[in-house]
């Protein structure tokens, strides 16, 4: 089965080598053939194709062949050679170079010097993204591209000197030659590892915002790096499953790849389409980055476009099926990239492959066209308040006292829980539970299924690398072209994920013994095994689809279970604290591993990989915790709903649902929680999770050109599992988009596609990027600046549904 564009998988070697290879540029599907054209202008042509050098190579040893047996060789006959690249699925081969260079250098003095530069800003603004209702990413394709110039800046400018290390025999150069590609992909890797979030602002932000419990700076630092390093380490379960397989497209990867192999040839021969896709990638990000002035300062109309609250002003039922701000943003639309680009699990839609989305935008109608209508004027509902919310309750509607129920010894104040009764809430929050269950148990059964014989033939070849004793090598197990490429570098020792592993074990152990974390330490080890069991599946599903599973409640679930099994330690911070660790064990495995089929791909050392990935937590752990640090100094009165944010943007939505969370699985409980009529449905959400897969195969065996391994289960109910309470507007804009870059321009016009495409992603993404450093520089940084309220910036309504009923 094909999980590849079109369902194109290994490939017919008699379509046309321009349509197989177009010269290892996916981004620039013409860019070498246009030099070839202008050669005679040129004082150095453009090299051949990898996949024409393959086969010159095969008909060489054909034909050297020829006089001890019968072979026909031909433009179109390589047998030898073309079935070693027909192993390789088409995307793969139109990408990706089929040539390696040893000799050039990986980690250098600039190596390091751009690390700092590029995964700074990316730690600072992806962490204060989590508080955000909706943000656009960090781009790395923004890191890809600037650190390419700045990379050849570094390598004119920077001065040729040998220094040596004091009281060591070693020494470097600070300019050893023109800038590699190879340093180039090393510090993207490092920018994926560290310009990213951290799982533990959750726990770290409930005990101060809810219980005015500000923890040690140090041990946030040390459970921050901790868990991160766990879920490096635990990247050793799945790396042979899901790396060295060439039919596992990992299509962020892909991207990239595509990317760095135009600016590899853009490099060294530039054409006058490598300059077009210049201008048009600054151009970008330029308009995007002032554009978005617009949406998130001046003119905030610009983020939800309302058009049933124009229709019908007076309308509250108008307004709530327009409203993207709180309604059900039925036929809304939005300017607004961090809302466009939002789509929980899905990444970019330049990136994201077409079935993707389409799954992502039908759970959306379905969560919120078409349940949010039943539960507001149907009986879907038990409780008939705050739909829109995913705070706790009491029953008559007002907020529930958490903090009330929690005793000094952290034990749960059973005298305020029989005066409080159990916490309430929204239908919508309900059905989130309901299906963020079932994701789970989806993602399990699914992988169960459909990557049976994955799996299978994987754990076969293992076997047979443990009963070699180290004498057969994964690269040697696998015959494409990319993995004969990596025979040349020695692998990651198991020892080095073994050692990182335990420096974690015992920080956290540690952590745990001196009582910071909330936590029994016995529940540190389920929480590990759980980790261990999803790596896989999970990782397997990111691969094949660019869809990341949110970490969601299942763990917070299971951590109540155990809880409430014995007593003390019922703290709802704890469900967060395990939830981080459990959730970060797979979490952060899945970028790993995403870092080393990159690395694969573009024939990079896996130590060096490795070395990056580490050097990049380094750099942005320390980043993580400052921009905590900023938003709890200077966001803490919308966060505790002491006043509330005009553009529903620092609502701190995860952070409250982590409250809610941690209430009823901690302090009540499952089994007290499930026995309420109110919560009973939910447990049957881990049935739907195990059905469904079961159901969808047994169709593709009776329907095999149904292509129902497409309908992935996980996806919808990880998509139906999704908080629209606060912004439910930018999927109908997605979808559009979508539809235009991933479907028409993929069909219809691929080589524009293919020469713009991946440019035009990280452009859009860079300059949202660009503008939102700007506005904390100069409108957030020193002094908060308010734009003045005007037309356009309502003080009732930025979208100007003023008619809106409110949630109660």
């Amino acid at each position: 089965m094909s999980y590849f564009p079109n369902g194109v998988q290994g490939g017919d070697l008699k379509a046309s080598t321009s349509e197989l290879v177009s010269n290892s540029d996916a981004s620039s599907a013409t860019a070498v053939q246009d030099s070839r054209s202008n050669a005679s202008s040129q004082s150095v042509q453009s090299p051949k194709s990898d996949y024409e050098i393959f086969k010159e190579k095969a008909q060489a040893q054909a034909q050297a062949q020829a006089s001890s047996r019968e072979v026909n060789v031909n433009g179109e006959d390589a047998p030898e050679i073309d079935d070693a690249v027909n192993e390789l699925p088409w995307a793969v081969r139109r990408v990706v170079s089929l040539h390696d260079d040893t000799t050039l250098p990986t980690i250098t003095f600039r190596y390091f010097l751009l690390v700092f530069l590029f995964v700074s800003p990316g730690a600072f603004l992806e962490q204060i993204n989590q508080y955000r209702t909706t943000s656009a990413p960090y781009s790395i394709f923004f890191v890809q591209i600037a650190a390419s110039y700045v990379g050849d800046w570094c390598a004119r400018f920077i001065p040729a000197l040998v220094v040596k290390i004091p009281f060591t025999k070693w020494s470097f150069n600070t300019n050893p030659g023109p800038f590699s590609v190879k340093e180039h992909v090393l510090v993207v890797i490092a920018a994926n590892a560290g310009a990213y979030y951290n799982l533990a602002w959750t726990p770290i932000s409930l005990a101060e915002v809810y219980f005015n419990q500000k923890i040690n700076p140090a041990v946030c630092l040390f459970f921050m790096l901790a868990i991160t390093w766990t879920g490096y380490s635990y990247a050793a379960i799945a790396r042979h499953f899901l790396i060295y397989d060439p039919q596992q497209p990992w299509y962020h990867a892909l991207c990239q790849t595509a990317l760095f192999e135009t600016q590899t040839k853009q490099r060294e021969y530039p054409s006058p389409v490598s300059r077009r896709q210049t201008i048009v990638f600054f151009s970008v990000i330029l308009g995007v980055t002032l554009w978005q002035f617009l949406p998130e300062f001046i003119f905030p109309f610009l983020s939800s476009l309302a058009f049933l609250c124009w229709v019908a002003p007076r309308s509250g039922v108008a307004n709530f099926m327009g409203a993207g701000l709180g309604g059900m943003g039925f036929l809304n639309l939005t300017f607004d990239w961090s809302n466009i680009n939002a789509i929980d699990g899905m990444g970019n839609l330049f990136v994201t492959p077409w079935y993707t989305q389409v799954i992502a935008f039908a759970a959306f109608v379905v969560n919120c066209w078409i349940l949010l209508p039943i539960a507001k004027w149907g009986k879907l509902a038990v409780w008939n308040h705050h739909l829109m919310s995913n705070d706790a309750f009491l029953q008559n509607g007002t907020a529930y006292p958490a903090t009330l129920l929690v005793t000094a010894q952290m034990t749960l104040n059973t005298t305020a829980y029989a005066e409080f009764g159990i916490p309430y809430v929204g239908a919508q929050q309900l059905w989130n539970m309901f299906f963020d269950y079932a994701s789970y148990t989806s993602v399990l059964a699914w992988m169960a299924f459909f990557g049976y014989p994955h799996i299978k033939a994987t754990l076969s070849k293992f076997m047979e690398r443990w009963r070699s004793h180290g004498k057969t090598s994964v690269y040697d197990q696998y015959t494409d072209p990319l993995n004969v490429l990596m025979r040349s570098y020695e692998e990651v020792p198991l020892w080095w994920y073994i050692a990182l592993f335990l420096v974690s074990f015992l920080i956290i152990i540690t952590l745990l013994a001196r009582g910071f974390l909330y936590i029994p330490m016995w529940t540190y080890f389920i929480a590990l095994l759980t980790g261990a069991v999803v790596v896989i599946p999970l990782g397997w599903l990111y691969g094949i689809s660019n869809f990341q599973l949110p970490i969601g409640t299942t763990n917070e679930l299971l951590y109540g279970l155990m809880v409430n099994a014995g007593s003390g330690h019922r703290s709802p911070i704890g469900a967060s604290v395990y939830g981080s660790i459990a959730g970060d064990a797979w979490y952060r495995a899945q970028y790993l591993l995403q870092d080393q089929k990159l690395g694969h791909y573009m024939h990079i050392p896996p130590k060096t990989v490795f070395f990056s990935q580490m050097m990049g937590t380094m750099v942005g752990v320390p980043i993580n915790y400052g921009a905590i640090r900023w938003v709890l100094d200077n966001k803490m009165q919308y966060l505790n709903g002491t006043k509330e944010d005009p553009n529903h943007q620092w609502t701190g939505q995860y952070l409250a649902g982590s409250l809610t969370a941690g209430i009823q699985y901690v302090l009540v409980g499952p089994a007290e929680l499930f026995r309420q009529q109110i919560y009973k449905p939910l447990p049957y959400g881990f049935l739907l999770g195990a059905l469904a897969p079961a159901t969808l195969y047994l169709l593709s065996r009776r329907f095999p050109k149904a292509q129902f391994h497409l309908w992935n289960t996980t996806i919808f109910f990880c998509g139906l599992s999704t908080f629209y309470g606060n912004i439910s507007t930018g999927y109908l804009s997605s979808i559009i988009g979508g539809f235009i870059v991933m479907y028409w321009a993929y069909r219809k016009k691929y080589e524009l596609w293919a020469r713009y495409n991946y440019i035009l992603g990280a452009a859009f993404d860079s300059g949202y990027n660009l503008n939102q450093l700007l506005i904390f520089l100069f409108l957030g940084s020193v002094k908060t600046l308010l734009m003045p309220n005007w037309w356009g910036n309502s003080a009732g309504s930025v979208e100007r549904c003023f008619a809106l009923p409110s949630d109660e």
